[in-house]
């Protein structure tokens, strides 16, 4: 991967651009603070902007007519938000809001639909990283259907702990928690309380301190590696397949 030195970006989309292209698209990246829940696209509405979080989370998340809403992926520091633009189009029925406040690099969704029409490294970049969030959704899918509470809850602890640039505390209520593993918030109050005994976490006031990183990882489930290997590996393909001439 290249390094890019003081320059380089907490996202790691961005950092492993080779530098010259890095720098090149700096004045068309502009740094705005996310704040909790704060909307960044709308379902079926105009994606203005793309988003490269520095570290902070975001949910995509499909909404039912009754209001509820199930998670579909989250984006953090390895990613982006606003694929859909990526793959050519302008709206999703799907809504992406700011789960964990935090920064983030954002780019006109027109100026990057242009430099995807060059074909160079941010495009090659994307190209992985589409199919690490496809392999996301899959595994989080199936973990959903086969895994208990207590490890799909370790697991998104685990992720999100991975994306705050291993913030030891982040805020996030267990209703919110609930909605996120799709449960009811009293299951999450269940595993909430277990883990605290368990000294893995502490929770006071919808503020999450993680204790024992180790231990919440004899807790999860295989899909937590799953995720993250690929996504570790994705970016082994990147620092092999864009050369810093590739600009």
């Amino acid at each position: 991967m290249a390094s890019l030195g003081k320059n380089s970006s907490n996202n790691r989309l961005l950092a492993a651009l080779p530098p010259a292209e890095y720098h090149r698209l700096q004045p068309k990246l502009e740094n705005v603070s996310l704040s909790l829940k704060q909307r960044v696209y709308e379902s079926l509405k105009t994606i203005d902007y793309v988003y490269f979080p520095l570290n902070g989370v975001a949910s995509i998340v499909a909404f039912m007519k009754d209001g509820t809403g199930i998670e579909i992926a989250t984006v953090g520091n390895e990613g982006m938000v606003g694929l859909p633009v990526f793959w050519g189009a302008d709206r999703t029925p799907l809504v992406a809001f700011q789960q964990i406040p935090g920064e983030s690099l954002r780019m006109e969704s027109k100026v990057f639909t242009q430099e995807i029409k060059r074909n160079g490294p941010l495009t090659a970049i994307l190209d992985l990283y589409t199919h690490a969030f496809m392999v996301q959704i899959a595994q989080g899918n199936a973990c959903n259907r086969a895994h208990s509470i207590a490890q799909r809850c370790a697991r998104w602890l685990l992720m999100t702990h991975d994306r705050v640039g291993r913030r030891q505390r982040f805020f996030i209520t267990q209703e919110f928690l609930g909605q996120m593993l799709g449960v009811r918030r009293a299951g999450v109050n269940e595993v909430a309380s277990a883990f605290r005994k368990s000294k893995l976490i502490d929770y006071k006031r919808g503020m999450i301190h993680i204790l024992n990183r180790k231990g919440l990882e004899k807790r999860t489930c295989e899909c937590y590696w799953v995720i993250k290997n690929e996504i570790d590996r994705s970016f082994s393909k990147r620092s092999k397949n864009i050369s810093p001439d590739s600009t």
